[in-house]
């Protein structure tokens, strides 16, 4: 195999990217990140690490010349760039997939358009449209910015007309925007699958979700509803990357509300941070297989071989300096991730514990004591 036949290309260097380089590498692949931050996650284990805008002409030729294939980790790198770069080499996501998705305008119509339930919303493209629009929603609401929003960036809840007006005079940069009403949830699921470029899908044991203003707090896995929703969702889910002719890993957010109504939320066109599970409690990880799905390798399996709960840790738990991480070691099914962040800020992602059981409440369980106990700064009792 010669050099280029086993070199990755990826746009981004977060902690996914991180997370991807480390499973190409071990599967023997070599890595180029692109990433403009220096201190990028994934450089640390990359074979090398351009660091240059996403659509610098010198790096991007670079990945053309030395990859066989490039993914990208997160969903605004410019859908122009990986547009261009697919006409000399293979890239997966496609331009087309990840342009309806990054776009939160695109990825609503798209979705209502093709038939997918949706909570009501309302769109607007500048502050003429936006006038008229608050007259036309429900309250309360949240209005979502069209670009660049995630982990509850890019969104304000608003309780009325009048509120959501404010809104947008004191931040025009909401502008162009979607308003949706907000619907009376009973729980959030995610479904992670990878599907081929000949349209094989592969999914994930339905992941459980909480938030925590905007942010993942906890995943657990198997979500604990009626197979017949589970099987609901996955289908679903594959549906819709078989409209996007999505190729690699994705994932599909829904809400619960009701007897079991499903609404899709959101598309991520990557692996996603519920899908982090899957590292320590699946025979194959989503990054593994999101190798496998860049290289048209055969597809590894899914299952779950045990029960598990994911906990975020954002930089608020440095605030007293570097958490006590020997109480994790002392949970013998807990593992450790951490990210290599220099800087922890409120909010930041800076790793996560996943924490295996012999069933998903027991899982649960364990993961909040340690939460519980790292946010306190103390000891575990055992």
């Amino acid at each position: 195999m010669s050099r280029r036949d086993r070199t990755l290309g990826l746009l981004g260097g977060g902690q996914l990217g991180r997370m991807f380089t480390t499973a190409a590498r071990t599967m023997g692949f070599d890595v180029l990140v692109l990433d403009p931050d220096p201190n990028a996650p994934a450089s640390h284990f990359a074979t090398q690490h351009l660091c240059a805008a996403y659509d610098d002409p010198q790096a991007l030729n670079t990945l053309v010349q030395s990859c066989r294939a490039i993914t990208t980790e997160f969903e605004n790198v410019p859908a122009s760039t990986l547009s261009a770069l697919a006409t000399q080499v293979t890239v997966r996501p496609g331009a087309r997939a990840v342009a309806i998705v990054q776009d939160r305008i695109q990825e609503k119509s798209f979705l209502r358009d093709q038939g997918f339930p949706v909570g009501p919303f309302q769109i607007a493209k500048n502050s003429e449209d936006f006038a008229q629009v608050i007259k036309d929603i429900k309250y309360p609401a949240i209005i979502k910015t069209a670009r660049f929003g995630y982990d509850g960036k890019g969104q304000v809840r608003v309780e009325s007309a009048a509120e959501a007006d404010n809104a947008v005079r004191q931040r025009p940069d909401l502008l162009p925007c979607i308003l949706e009403e907000v619907v009376p949830l009973r729980l959030e699921i995610s479904v992670i699958l990878a599907r081929t470029a000949a349209g094989d899908i592969a999914p994930w044991p339905v992941a459980e979700n909480r938030h925590h203003h905007g942010i993942l707090d906890v995943t657990i896995a198997p979500a604990r509803i009626r197979e017949e929703l589970d099987n609901r969702a996955r289908k679903m889910a594959g549906e819709i990357a078989d409209c996007l002719e999505y190729v690699g890993v994705m994932a599909v957010e829904f809400f619960v509300t009701g007897i079991d109504q499903l609404l899709v939320n959101e598309i991520a066109p990557r692996p996603h941070n519920s899908g982090h599970y899957t590292l320590d409690a699946c025979i194959t990880s989503q990054f593994e297989q999101q190798v496998r799905v860049l290289c048209d390798l055969p597809l590894g399996s899914t299952e779950q071989l045990r029960p598990a709960a994911m906990i975020n840790l954002l930089g608020d738990l440095w605030q007293e300096g570097t958490p006590p991480w020997p109480v994790v070691f002392h949970e013998p099914e807990a593992k450790l991730h951490l990210y290599g962040k220099e800087s922890p800020r409120p909010g930041r992602k800076m790793g996560h514990i996943t924490v295996l059981g012999p069933s998903a409440n027991e899982a649960l369980e364990r993961a909040l004591r340690l939460k519980n106990t790292l946010a306190a700064g103390t000891p575990s009792a055992s």
